[in-house]
């Protein structure tokens, strides 16, 4: 927004400080229990901050709507408001991310093992942060906004006598406006509609509850969903090394030639003996010649 006291940037900060919160708390718990630490861990701050801010988000928009509802209510109505809105919808995210990853568990591999416990355990504290801290800073937010405050100052904005003298850079930090005309009478009147969600609202919701449209849509959701389960059944277990690697890698001849010329021989067998053995004696090469063609 505009208006120095309606922006919302240190709400917004605050949402995904609540994510890096999460990532902090999943880690140290995980590392404190001594679950092993690999490289692909380090992928999942971008996941819980992805999550961490579409909650952000559900919780922005409820508390927007509670208080274009209820304009003269108290801070306890409104966050109950908020919650009763915005709590579900980010509850069944939750469970949904975190029944995915945990049943990540039952795999053979330790590292993915990992990964999914790392990751869903950050869900878990994404969720904690997001209904305590989050929902304690939108409060804060809004006395702030209540107090006609500056959004990065936090300096209450109005206009005197002495602050009209005062130089541009003043006037801009501590009243929103170089000409020294203060924003305050913006936070006394109902902020309009958000226009994406007048958007949805008279555009995108009355084309698809069209009874042509909603067949539309059955039809290309039947569609997909035969596709998906003939992709089902097309997936082979394992992994093509070559997806591991750039196009442009060396890497990808290598294994095309090894493919071509030496996909029949199967995968390379070495012997090892561990104990000490006296080659000179005629009788011990012997046997260790018909172990090999045992073996070959």
């Amino acid at each position: 927004r505009l208006s120095c006291i309606r922006n919302n940037v240190w709400l917004a900060c605050c949402g995904v400080v609540s994510a890096g919160l999460a990532v902090l708390s999943s880690f140290g718990l995980m590392l404190f229990c001594g679950v092993p630490f690999v490289v692909t861990v380090a992928n999942a701050p971008f996941l819980i901050l992805g999550v961490g801010v579409d909650d952000m988000f559900i919780m922005i928009a409820s508390w927007e709507q509670s208080l274009r509802k209820k304009e003269k209510s108290d801070v306890k109505s409104l966050l109950a408001e908020t919650y009763a809105e915005a709590a579900l919808s980010v509850t069944i995210t939750t469970l949904t991310d975190v029944l995915a990853f945990f049943i990540g568990l039952w795999t053979a591999f330790p590292s993915v093992r990992s990964f999914c416990l790392y990751t869903g355990t950050a869900f878990v504290f994404c969720y904690i942060y997001i209904m305590t801290f989050f929902g304690a800073v939108i409060v804060l937010n809004h006395k702030r906004e209540q107090g006609n405050r500056h959004w990065l100052t936090c300096m209450p904005v109005g206009v005197g006598k002495d602050q009209a003298e005062q130089s541009c850079l003043y006037n801009v930090c501590c009243i929103g406006s170089c000409s020294g005309q203060s924003s305050q009478v913006e936070t006394k009147q109902p902020e309009s509609e958000h226009p994406m969600s007048i958007f949805f609202k008279k555009y995108y919701g009355p084309f698809f509850t069209n009874k042509w449209i909603k067949l539309l849509v059955v039809l290309l959701y039947g569609t997909y969903l035969g596709g998906s389960i003939y992709g089902c059944t097309q997936i082979r277990e394992g992994i093509d090394l070559r997806n591991l690697a750039s196009d442009d890698s060396y890497v990808i001849p290598y294994y095309d030639d090894d493919d071509k010329y030496f996909s029949a021989y199967g995968p390379r067998v070495m012997v090892v003996i561990t104990e000490r053995v006296d080659y000179w004696n005629e009788t011990v090469r012997l046997g260790i010649e018909n172990c090999t063609q045992n073996l070959e």
